[in-house]
């Protein structure tokens, strides 16, 4: 059977870079699905600035962030793969971490050697444990992990803390302890990004993100570096503050709907969107049988 965290290794495994859209909720992860992407993140600056309306500083916790994925990943049918911040505590939290976030039907997920709490990649600020308590969570991950095929990245931040020298290293020991991919944070030209493929022997995973600012590689470009993938995690978020702030700019300068509908999806397109037609024809099914069983049953 196909699952969607076969498919997820499949997509790590196969040639090429995959482009990963990040979803910040229920309704923006069917869309990117609808769009024809194969595969999405799903991360906690686009959930912390959706479930919060704050900047990402580590300030939600496991059980939020698990409902919020549970309902991302109940919207869609292509494999979703999660931020797990610093694991949210130390081996123990780390275990009841990836129960969760299985049971959530999250496809798999990358956790972090900053210090808790953690924050954004690009933000200034971050520390990084010594990379032996990283190993123990990698381990207590992968111990605790119930369906062998759920993805396990360690990512680290220490390039902005340490230096790409030692952030490699981490990398590397973070591979030896057995993390399906170990992923450098902040690595954002393709000379590095190179260098990274040459020395880590693990597949790489690009991060472009709105919160990095600057100019961004090109998935093609990634590609013929050999990257296996690319995430972009904030995108639907800052479309959707985008269009949501010219729409209400626009119905508070004209107090009417008439100049808004450019700015909106169409009720017919929106519909489709969240499955309303087989909504209805699930209830109308279920009342028809409801009804005929009773009659059955009365004319027995």
């Amino acid at each position: 059977m196909m699952t969607v965290r076969k498919r997820f290794r499949q997509l790590m495994d196969a040639p090429g870079c995959v482009a990963m859209p990040g979803a910040y909720d229920a309704l923006s992860a069917r869309l990117i699905e609808n769009a024809g992407f194969e595969s999405m993140i799903a991360g906690g600056y686009a959930a912390v600035g959706s479930m919060l309306a704050q900047a990402d500083m580590g300030q939600s916790n496991m059980r939020d962030y698990c409902d919020h994925y549970a309902r991302i990943c109940g919207a869609v049918d292509i494999p979703v793969y999660a931020d797990a911040d610093t694991g949210f505590g130390g081996t123990s939290n780390v275990r009841q971490m990836i129960r969760a976030f299985e049971s959530a039907g999250v496809a798999g997920l990358f956790i972090t050697d900053q210090t808790f709490p953690n924050r954004c990649g690009y933000l200034p600020g971050k520390q990084v444990v010594p990379a032996e308590q990283m190993v123990a969570k990698i381990k207590a991950a992968l111990d605790a992990r119930t369906d062998p095929d759920f993805y396990i990245c360690a990512r680290t931040d220490a390039v902005l803390v340490e230096g790409l020298d030692r952030a490699i290293e981490r990398c590397q020991i973070y591979m030896q302890a057995g993390a399906d991919m170990a992923k450098p944070q902040a690595v954002d030209t393709i000379d590095d990004i190179k260098r990274v493929i040459r020395e880590v022997p693990s597949r790489h995973m690009a991060t472009l993100s709105q919160a990095k600012g600057g100019r961004h590689m090109t998935v093609t470009e990634l590609d013929a570096a050999g990257v296996t993938a690319a995430t972009f995690p904030s995108i639907a978020l800052f479309a959707a503050a985008k269009g949501v702030r010219e729409a209400l700019g626009v119905l508070k300068r004209d107090e009417s709907l008439e100049n808004v509908g450019e700015h909106l999806i169409a009720l017919d397109d929106y519909y489709a969107v969240v499955g309303l037609k087989a909504q209805m024809q699930r209830e109308e099914r279920y009342d028809s049988e409801a009804a005929a069983l009773v009659r059955k049953q009365a004319a027995e």
